[in-house]
């Protein structure tokens, strides 16, 4: 009876150990992004008090506390002395805000995921109807707002094993020079770069597109086929303008990918006929699709940890 009542304390006590590894290390599937909280940093980013958030204006200061107030209460570290990271490459002073999730693995967390956004504006613009500010709903307090949720979930986990950067960009209407100028520090500091994920302009859905985002870069890397596996759906797919446009070297990956020759590459919901007011007065938080942002963001979530936890560096650059 003693080796009975053994056997299945001994198999309990398995369980509850497999139970305790399975929720650290596995996707919590059930995860929502909550909507009410994807609308309480659009809404901010985007009203008038920040007056478009141009880079090194009073505006984006008020962005630049609030994102530094989001990682604090979140308890996410900054990575440098504070999370304002200087920029070197621009005359008016400006910052990126840099968090930092230490990985969980004794040996992958020395190599390093970044996920970012640029979270700067065009300012004060020409005025349509009365209206000068250059909101930047969609451009990109969109994809800024991502980046927070994700790292939100990350920072209440604690289950990735590499390390990640959460990274809001400045100064990306001024010729990618946030993005340029971390690319270029870090290289220096011979961080191990895994890849490097970027969100831009994912307000508004796309229409009879048959995918929630297209990836830029679509055939530089097998990101894609990767991403579309670990999320069981065709999450990402090829637009052929993003070609025509060479979006891929438009948005803040680009840098990475020059500098770190790793796979860097930006999801992205515009596909020039779905949002009319680019550069324009009207790119209002009004006109966002919150509970798409909200849709999008749950279902990247799990597949980013995916990304972030796979036992070998399985996202890799194509031969040319």
């Amino acid at each position: 009876m003693k080796k009975i009542i053994f056997l299945i304390s001994f198999v309990g006590l398995s369980l509850h150990a497999q139970t305790n590894v399975t929720s650290k290390n596995i996707s919590n599937f059930n995860y929502q992004v909550e909507e009410g909280n994807v609308i309480k940093t659009l809404s901010y980013l985007t009203s008038d008090e920040l007056e478009g958030r141009d880079s090194g204006s009073e505006g984006i200061e008020l962005a630049t506390v609030y994102l530094e107030n989001l990682l604090k209460e979140n308890g996410i570290k900054p990575y440098f002395k504070t999370y304002r990271d200087t920029l070197s490459n621009f005359d008016k002073t400006s910052y990126n805000v840099v968090g930092y999730i230490e990985g969980n693995d004794k040996e992958l967390k020395n190599e390093f995921v970044i996920i970012g956004a640029h979270y700067d504006h065009i300012g004060k613009i020409a005025a349509v109807n009365g209206d000068d500010i250059g909101n930047g709903a969609n451009d990109n307090a969109s994809g800024t707002t991502a980046v927070t949720e994700v790292a939100k979930y990350f920072a209440k986990f604690k289950n990735n094993k590499r390390s990640i950067l959460f990274v809001f960009f400045s100064a990306e209407e001024k010729g990618l020079l946030g993005s340029k100028h971390l690319a270029a520090k870090l290289k220096e500091q011979k961080m191990d770069l895994y890849f490097m994920f970027n969100f831009e302009m994912i307000g508004v859905p796309m229409k009879d597109k048959g995918m929630d985002f297209y990836l830029t870069g679509f055939g530089k890397s097998n990101m894609a086929s990767l991403i579309n596996e670990y999320a069981g759906e065709k999450l990402v797919g090829y637009l052929p303008i993003e070609t025509k446009y060479m979006l891929f070297r438009a948005s803040d990956n680009y840098p990475f990918f020059t500098e770190f020759n790793v796979p860097a590459q930006t999801v992205s919901t515009f596909d020039f006929e779905n949002f009319q007011f680019y550069h324009q007065p009207d790119d209002e938080f009004e006109m966002m699709d919150t509970k798409h942002m909200t849709t999008v963001i749950t279902k990247t979530i799990p597949v980013l940890e995916k990304m972030i936890n796979a036992p070998k560096k399985e996202i890799k650059l194509n031969e040319k």
